[in-house]
């Protein structure tokens, strides 16, 4: 299994062995745990994007029809705030 070296300021890995010792758990385990949850919250966060968009897309006409104030005025279309 590939493996990564992480560096931590002398206070961090204190922080660390103590989080693991008072979770009855290895600091190895802790970092990794801490890292596949991050892992798992970043692809949810892409992934909940990515359906706002196609809702977004797929329903651009009733957004547009139920808020005409936020449309896009014809002379700054194109332009990027």
């Amino acid at each position: 299994m590939p493996a990564l070296n992480v560096e931590f300021s002398d206070r961090e890995l204190e922080d660390l062995r103590q989080i693991a010792k008072e979770r009855g758990t290895s600091m190895k385990a802790l970092v990794r745990e801490a890292a596949a949850a991050d892992i798992a919250r970043h692809r949810a966060l892409q992934e909940g994007a990515e359906a706002f968009r196609r809702f977004f897309a797929t329903h651009a006409d009733e957004f547009a029809a139920a808020f005409p104030d936020d449309e896009p005025s014809a002379k700054s279309e194109g332009r990027v705030a």
